[in-house]
Formats: structure tokens, C-alpha cells, sequence
């Protein structure tokens, strides 16, 4: 059976890192069309189907985040990955809970690119799973019914919050959760500022599931923005690769 051609939307007013990112994707066979601006990538979309929208959030006329926006408007389930500079941290956020999927740091590696590119189309093509079936990445094993975790075989004996948070990133592996869409799914709206509660539990639980709780393989930080769990795919390329220590704001 023939493998479908992935369709890629590229968006980004700087030419350099159009021409930069074509080639590697077109020789992974991704077919790849271009546009410099929010408005010009809009009118594409209305008018073709894609697989996987990158979108730069820098851009003259309407911009990255409102041209996501009505991107999510149009297609509310298409993954659109963003590209943002290393210091907006903010703007990642803002995306994030604007219903973008993930983002890539610029300056990036074409590799780790095409990795977040594959996370997200194999997430929406992935058949839908029922909300009380049992999760499953790695050695551990999450069962939302009746609210039980094993790594190996063997118990995790976790708190209730701590259970709530591991299945609220599990169930939605591969993808970024922010520190407030997250404490806002497990302790409420009230809470959504209280970062440092949240990263109290994550060290906690990161003991309980890591072999190394430095250097976690499952429960990763994107620093300053949230915390994302590993998915299938994912965890077998760390483990393959080895994974990085995590940064010291969290390893602590």
C-alpha cells in the first residue's frame, strides 16, 4: 500500500529559512508549499487541503497568532507546528492556548523539526481512543478507571493530584501542556499562577516514574512554557539517543 504524501503549508516572511527548510523536506518526500505572509497562507487554505501548517510567529501584516487563530477557525483539527525566536517565551504560550500543537525554536535543527512534524500528523491520524482505556508509552502503564500506574509490571503508589496530573500528560502525550492550562485541569482556575506548587508535584512524581530523575526519559520541561510527556515514538528515540539532562530550573 502506498504511503500518503504529507503536505506541508510553510509560512514565514524571511526567504532564507524557506529556502533552508525546502530541500531536507522535499528529499523526505514531504511535498511542501510556501507563503511569506499570515493573509497569502489563509487564502492557501481555504482554497487546498494540507497535512501540517509551520507558521512563524514574527510576521508584517496580521501576524503569527491571529493568522493562527483563524487558521484554527478554518481547520480546527490540521496540526499547525509554530516557529518562534528562543526568547518568547510568552508568544509560545499565547500560541499554545490558541490551539497550536507545538512550536520549534528558531535557530533549529531540520532534524528535531521533522520530529515534531511527524509527532503531530501521527497524532491526528492515530485512531481515536477512549477516554477510560488504559495508557500505555514505555514501561508504564496508566489505567484511568481504575486510577493505577505500573512501570514494569510493578505498582506506582502515587497521591491523587499526582495521579492527575501523570494522566492529564499522558492522555495528551507528545504534545506541550502549559503550567496554567494544567493547573487549571487539576486544581482549577484559581490556580492557574502557582507555578511553583506545580513544580513541586512534577519533581515528586518524576521520582516515582524516572530511572533518573534528572535526566527524564518520560516527564520533559519546555522551559518556561509547560511540560510535555512523551509519546510512543518519542520515548524510543530518547532511549535510542539518550536523553538530556533536564534544565537546572527544574532538576532542583
Amino acid at each position: 500500500m502506498m504511503q500518503t504524501v504529507i503536505r506541508i503549508l510553510l509560512v514565514d516572511d524571511e526567504s532564507a529559512i524557506r529556502r533552508a527548510l525546502r530541500p531536507p523536506l522535499l528529499e523526505l518526500g514531504f511535498q511542501v508549499v510556501e507563503a511569506s505572509r499570515g493573509e497569502e497562507a489563509l487564502q492557501m487554505l481555504r482554497s487546498g487541503a494540507f497535512d501540517v501548517v509551520l507558521l512563524d510567529v514574527n510576521m508584517p501584516g496580521i501576524g503569527g497568532i491571529e493568522t493562527l487563530r483563524r487558521m484554527r477557525a478554518l481547520a480546527p483539527r490540521m496540526p499547525i507546528l509554530m516557529l518562534t525566536v528562543r526568547d518568547a517565551e510568552e508568544e509560545k504560550v499565547v500560541a499554545l492556548e490558541l490551539g497550536a500543537d507545538d512550536y520549534v525554536t528558531k535557530p533549529f535543527s531540520t532534524r528535531e523539526l521533522i520530529a515534531r512534524i511527524r509527532t503531530a500528523v501521527r497524532r491526528v491520524q492515530a485512531p481515536a481512543r477512549a477516554e477510560d482505556a488504559p495508557i500505555e508509552i514505555g514501561e508504564l502503564r496508566l489505567e484511568p478507571v481504575r486510577r493505577i500506574v505500573t512501570k514494569r509490571g510493578n505498582p506506582v503508589h502515587l497521591t491523587r493530584k499526582e495521579f492527575e496530573i501523570l494522566h492529564c500528560l499522558m492522555s495528551r502525550a507528545g504534545r506541550v501542556i502549559t503550567y496554567a492550562r494544567l493547573l487549571t485541569a487539576v486544581w482549577g482556575a484559581d490556580c492557574r499562577e502557582e507555578v511553583e506548587y506545580l513544580r513541586t508535584f512534577v519533581r515528586q512524581l518524576r521520582k516515582k516514574i524516572e530511572d533518573d530523575p534528572s535526566k527524564p526519559l518520560y516527564l520533559l520541561t519546555d522551559v518556561y512554557v509547560g511540560y510535555r510527556f512523551a509519546d510512543a515514538q518519542m520515548f524510543i528515540e530518547e532511549t535510542a539517543e539518550g536523553a538530556v539532562s533536564d534544565t537546572p530550573e527544574e532538576a532542583s
